[in-house]
């Protein structure tokens, strides 16, 4: 994948940021301290964390799978899991035969709630338009590497639908616990550029 460059004359997202952030200070709208917590939230409380035990929970209980597979924003609303970017959650489930792998054409419309923000590299236009042209050859870049005979499935999330993926279970760890589970589950294989391996 291509590296994203900015015009030289440019300022950085960094600079950017910041300076959008001192306005908003300035101006009253809103703290330092408020910023900082709900950056937190996302990335410590919302994270990918969530999405994990939602992962964990549909491999250790097959009458949740069914239900997250049927009704995504409901399965994930019974753990606890809504709000912004998680009103219509659609799970795709990831088999033997079957890959399954999320971009947003459009924009960077990501599942908030279970996967916390969306990583730099999903928003890239780069990834945008390569998924959905090579998705085999992008994956592979990304450091997986899928059998020919395995169907390559690319879902675009949009307003309407937000894609999650629900990882294949790793051989190996039939007597792990749940909570054991959830350690394993990545962002990444949430999204299905990577699979959950066995430790």
């Amino acid at each position: 994948m291509t590296e994203k460059t900015e015009p030289a004359d440019m300022p950085s997202i960094e600079l950017r940021t910041e300076a959008l952030e001192s306005l908003l200070v300035e101006a009253g709208l809103v703290t330092p301290e408020a910023l900082d917590g709900l950056i937190n939230r996302y990335v410590a409380d919302v994270g990918p964390m969530n999405g994990a035990k939602v992962v964990a929970k549909a491999w250790t209980d097959d009458a949740y799978r069914r239900q997250l597979l049927d009704d995504g924003t409901a399965a994930v609303g019974e753990l606890g899991f809504a709000g912004p970017q998680g009103e219509h959650i659609v799970v795709v489930e990831n088999t033997p035969e079957i890959h399954n792998v999320v971009v947003c054409t459009l924009c960077s419309c990501y599942p908030w709630p279970v996967l916390g923000l969306p990583p730099d590299w999903y928003k890239d236009p780069a990834y945008r338009s390569r998924m959905v042209r090579e998705p085999r050859t992008l994956l592979s870049e990304m450091g997986l590497d899928l059998d020919d005979d395995v169907d390559v499935r690319v879902w675009d999330s949009s307003a309407e639908n937000r894609y999650f993926v629900l990882p294949e279970r790793p051989e190996g760890t039939e007597s792990m616990s749940e909570e054991e589970l959830a350690e394993l589950v990545t962002r990444d294989a949430m999204v299905g550029v990577a699979k959950v391996t066995a430790p």
